[in-house]
């Protein structure tokens, strides 16, 4: 059995892909670049799918989280997994971050830090309460409900007044079983977009924009959002680099995805240190800058 530095974990549709659409070649590209910058600096890299139950993970020095998608489907199973293989191996980020960014309860944990976010009334599981009243109490117009624990826009809907009672049931539905949590829709995503910031090693790395298509206001590829490269403010990097100070210890990875906000001031809206995309495909040679901070959390950790 061979011994690995380095498994990168994704999930299964992308373990023996070898083409598709756009979006499956990025990923694909994304790998490669990945994959290779980390054997530049020596190490003994391969990928499998974060569900497969033959794996050893065991074999290997480290695991770092990349195309693990389809974890927030399957979190009955992720998160038991997750524990299991700590104990096996390193995790990079590490298992405590892990768990911690799982649950967007992590907004309240940043914003106690003095780090502005997008003001968030969270529901917790069994509350007994409708979607028109927390409007009326958090005197609310036009706001975004979404899940604790999602991905890919996964049951998010921007609500009004009249829209609100007509989801009435799938809020009673969703609030039966996760934490949900509703925030004042931000106008600026469809003036400005959302800035996405990677962050290797506590350095600012490179940028991109995501813009929402006509008529949607998610700016997730999987609803027709599209993305281009970004030139920072220097304020927009110094605050993206302060957010990711603020996590202890200092993540190998991050993203932080910020907006201007509705009083026109920078605020986080995802602070991602699990499987975030990363755009390397827009910049190359940022992977070799990841690869430098994976390095040196691996030798910390060895």
């Amino acid at each position: 059995m061979e011994n690995w530095d380095i498994v990168l974990l994704t999930e299964k549709r992308y373990i023996n892909a070898t083409k598709g659409d756009e979006y499956v070649l990025n990923v694909l590209r994304e790998q490669e670049l990945v994959q290779n910058a980390l054997e530049a600096k020596g190490l003994n890299v391969t990928r499998a799918n974060w569900a497969d139950p033959s794996f050893d993970w065991a074999s290997t020095k480290a695991v770092l989280f990349r195309e693990i998608w389809d974890y927030h489907h399957r979190f009955a199973e992720f998160s038991p997994w997750l524990e299991a293989t700590a104990a096996k191996t390193q995790m990079i980020n590490t298992a405590a971050q892990i768990r911690w960014n799982l649950d967007k309860h992590y907004l309240g944990d940043l914003a106690d830090q003095g780090v502005n976010v997008c003001s968030t009334r969270f529901i917790e599981i069994g509350e007994r309460c409708t979607l028109q009243q927390i409007r009326e109490q958090e005197k609310l117009e036009d706001f975004v409900l979404k899940p604790a624990i999602s991905g890919g826009g996964r049951h998010t809907y921007r609500l009004s007044c009249d829209s609100a009672t007509a989801h009435e049931g799938i809020f009673k539905d969703l609030i039966a079983n996760e934490s949900m949590l509703i925030q004042p829709f931000q106008q600026n995503i469809l003036k400005k977009g959302e800035v996405a910031l990677m962050v290797f090693g506590g350095k600012y790395s490179h940028a991109i924009l995501k813009i929402a298509k006509e008529g949607e206001f998610r700016v997730q590829d999987d609803f027709g959002g599209s993305v281009q490269m970004y030139h920072p403010s220097e304020e927009e990097i110094a605050f993206a680099e302060d957010v990711v100070a603020k996590t202890d210890p200092l993540p190998a990875y991050a993203r932080v995805d910020v907006i201007w906000d509705n009083d026109e001031q920078l605020a986080v809206t995802e602070l991602e240190l699990i499987e975030p995309e990363l755009w390397f495909r827009f910049k190359p040679e940022a992977a070799d800058l990841f690869a430098e901070a994976v390095v040196s959390v691996l030798n910390c950790g060895a």
